[in-house]
């Protein structure tokens, strides 16, 4: 068994920041000024969010979700609920989901079902990490910034019970 903690960085603080910059160049150009409503899911999208939003020209309001996996200890099924839903009605209004990784599609799923129900103009996903092999569902990926390295990742939003989400760069972890 290897030592626990971090490993060698996969992406710098540089590279980030870079392909971010590319991100909201296509989105400026994309959305042309119309407004938009980013939605960012908690905890994990709150560092990606921010730096994106902060190069996007168009004019946008912020909200957030945050969501849990509930276990049944009786069926032994998981579920997955909302510990906050959006505060802004999103009916007949641009919205951009933002992630920050995305794998078996499942939890993205459950999302965009539940963001469509509120009848917006447009849904797009963007998301920093996009792990492919890992998808359940055939989900559209409108927007992504790097494909997901193998193995557990952290910092710039990821963490590891709750830890290294602060770290500018992205890194290998050893559980």
């Amino acid at each position: 068994m290897g030592k626990m903690g971090l490993g060698k960085i996969v992406f710098s603080e540089e590279t980030i920041q870079n392909r971010i910059e590319e991100v909201a160049r296509q989105l400026n150009g994309d959305y042309r000024g119309e407004p938009v409503v980013l939605v960012g899911i908690l905890k994990g999208s709150l560092y990606f969010l921010a730096d994106l939003s902060r190069r996007l020209t168009m004019p946008m309001s912020l909200d957030f979700l945050a969501i849990g996996v509930r276990k049944d200890e009786l069926t032994k099924t998981r579920s997955i609920h909302f510990y906050k839903d959006l505060n802004i009605d999103i009916a007949g209004k641009h919205v951009l989901l933002v992630e920050d990784v995305i794998g078996t599609g499942l939890t993205l799923s459950y999302v965009l079902q539940h963001l469509e129900s509120c009848s917006p103009l447009s849904l797009k996903v963007c998301t920093l990490l996009d792990n492919p092999e890992e998808r359940l569902l055939n989900l559209s990926i409108d927007y992504t910034c790097f494909t997901a390295p193998p193995g557990f990742v952290v910092g710039y939003g990821l963490d590891y019970k709750e830890m290294y989400r602060n770290l500018p760069y992205i890194a290998e972890y050893h559980r």
